[in-house]
């Protein structure tokens, strides 16, 4: 009932429990609160929350136009719905290093297990279009070792994402990479690696967890889990797979509606209300007070996806 379970540190320590080279722990990514508690309920090993997802929900684009508050309030109601750790994008950190510190403590204290910041400048783009600019490294080491210095939980997750393979090539991404361990990162995100073998060159350079990101569309072809635990990698995120396939449901009943005037041809791809009720764990607010669950749901049967509408 409520909200998770597990406190927020407690999330924090299992996550770095988690994240050993090689097990390619899987983080789908949630685009609401309710989405959180189904990864969970599915046996994931945590939850991701993508900068693009946040932005695109609020029908905007990737390039940076979210606040340091929309990213942290959101993130935190994501989070607080599962008993898994949630990493959030922090994009850039939201301005300098000392904008990158309150970052850092902001979500804290909004209950992420941890966050990755990247080595884009604004306007930014997505990590796997073309026409990318990246700041020098310089730059970046500041962003992660204020992020670093910055929090007050030891546990809390600081992962530094480069964008440079797209701009100078595999050889200086894994030179950043590892000046960025340096710098205080406690895991690398690489992004738009091109094959299996860029991985492998990642995970053998540096002696941190390593990300990747199986972004539908993308640079990086869509490797199984196996492949990928082969390759060394220690986590995987699947950033937009849920909001594009919960929107691509969405568009199919509209049109369904519009042409055929009743969403009847798309009942059977719902949710049910029994699940969804399910899903908001109905009955345990019922138990808690009786007054607020006291009717019947024909058909109820929890557990069941089949059970009435």
């Amino acid at each position: 009932m409520l909200y998770s379970h597990t406190t927020p540190e407690a999330k924090r320590r299992t996550l770095r429990e988690l994240l050993v080279p090689g097990t390619a722990r899987q983080f789908p990514g949630a685009f609401n609160p309710l989405s959180a508690r189904l990864i969970q309920e599915k046996g994931f090993d945590g939850v991701y929350i993508s900068g693009a997802v946040l932005a695109n929900d609020l029908g905007l684009p990737d390039i940076g136009l979210t606040t340091l508050t929309e990213v942290a309030t959101r993130a935190g109601q994501i989070a607080r719905m599962s008993d898994l750790p949630a990493i959030v994008d922090a994009d850039t950190g939201f301005g300098e290093p000392m904008n990158v510190a309150r970052t850092v403590q902001e979500l804290e204290n909004a209950g992420l297990a941890g966050c990755h910041i990247e080595d884009q400048f604004n306007p930014k783009r997505c990590g796997h279009l073309d026409g990318k600019n990246v700041v020098d490294l310089d730059t970046m080491a500041k962003r992660i070792a204020a992020a670093a210095d910055a929090r007050r939980d030891p546990n809390f997750l600081i992962m530094a994402r480069t964008d440079v393979r797209a701009v100078e090539g595999l050889d200086a991404a894994i030179e950043r990479a590892k000046a960025l361990v340096d710098a205080g990162a406690d895991a690398i995100f690489p992004e738009a690696m091109k094959d299996l073998s860029e991985f492998e060159a990642v995970c053998r350079a540096v002696n941190v967890p390593v990300l990747a990101n199986m972004t539908e569309f993308g640079k990086s072809e869509l490797f199984t889990r196996a492949q990928l635990a082969d390759a060394g990698v220690a986590i995987v995120i699947y950033p937009v797979t849920l909001l594009r396939s919960a929107m691509g449901a969405a568009e199919r009943v509209l049109d369904a509606l519009a042409h055929e005037g009743t969403q009847e041809s798309g009942v059977d791809a719902m949710l049910t209300r029994a699940r969804l009720y399910e899903l908001v764990d109905y009955e345990a607010y019922n138990r808690f007070d009786a007054g607020i669950f006291n009717f019947q749901v024909p058909g109820l049967d929890i557990g069941s996806n089949n059970a009435a509408l």
